[in-house]
């Protein structure tokens, strides 16, 4: 039978599973797979498994509750491997690498930052300190424009935009990456300029959290910053 992996773990991480439901409905009972000094966390995969609430919220709370007693490396929701014996025959074949992330990820916890930018701050902005953008945006509303105008605007802006906000993800960055052991970019999607992960220490929890504070408090009005964790560290497995 086909079977849900949740996590990796070092084998003598105490894997307290009585009481936690996994996957499915009804809930799919937990149970280990040892190969080494590694240990995988899986339950029977459920048939015709979706990205349902219930089922990520059970994901998610695996992952939680073995955090709260070790390092944990937690997989993607709806990973699933034919049987138990692929599950060994993986952590056997990756055991390097999954022993050397586990120490990578020891005593941390993943938080993850989004950013976005209020358009029409933006655009006050790049008119007030670009002569140009200034220049064609005033011939366009006195009337007195080229059919190429816009265009010209239109385009200047957008480079302007892309330009600042690139700049500005990699100041936030750089300032919180002294207090992350690890730093992982995804790509902005929506409105946000910035998508990015940080793997923080215990030990760097509080200085990491100042920081963020403070940059945000610099940047002042027309940013919405999102600051999402402690969570299982995903971005670092």
């Amino acid at each position: 039978m086909a079977v849900y992996v949740y996590s990796i773990t070092a084998e003598d991480h105490p894997l307290r599973l009585d009481g936690i439901e996994g996957v499915g409905e009804p809930a799919a009972l937990l149970r280990k797979v040892v190969a080494g000094s590694l240990c995988a966390v899986v339950s029977d995969a459920p048939d015709g498994l979706r990205p349902k609430r219930r089922d990520v919220m059970a994901h998610q709370a695996v992952q939680e509750h073995l955090m709260a007693d070790g390092t944990v490396l937690p997989l993607r929701f709806g990973l699933t491997a034919p049987d138990d014996e692929a599950v060994r025959d993986a952590l056997e074949q990756g055991s390097g690498q999954y022993t050397e992330r586990l120490e990578a990820v020891k005593g941390c916890a993943e938080y993850n930052l989004k950013a976005s930018q209020d358009e029409d701050a933006i655009l006050r902005e790049i008119l007030l300190e670009s002569e140009t953008a200034r220049e064609l945006n005033d011939r366009i509303r006195g009337g007195d424009a080229t059919p190429d105008l816009p265009v010209r605007l239109g385009e200047l802006v957008a480079g302007e935009i892309q330009a600042r906000q690139e700049a500005l993800a990699s100041g936030v960055i750089e300032a919180l990456r002294p207090h992350s052991r690890e730093v992982s970019t995804a790509q902005p999607t929506g409105e946000d300029f910035l998508n990015v992960s940080f793997l923080v220490a215990e030990d760097q929890d509080e200085l990491f959290l100042a920081t963020q504070l403070s940059v945000i408090n610099q940047l002042g009005e027309g940013y919405t910053f999102r600051l999402s964790g402690p969570l299982p560290p995903y971005s670092f497995v």
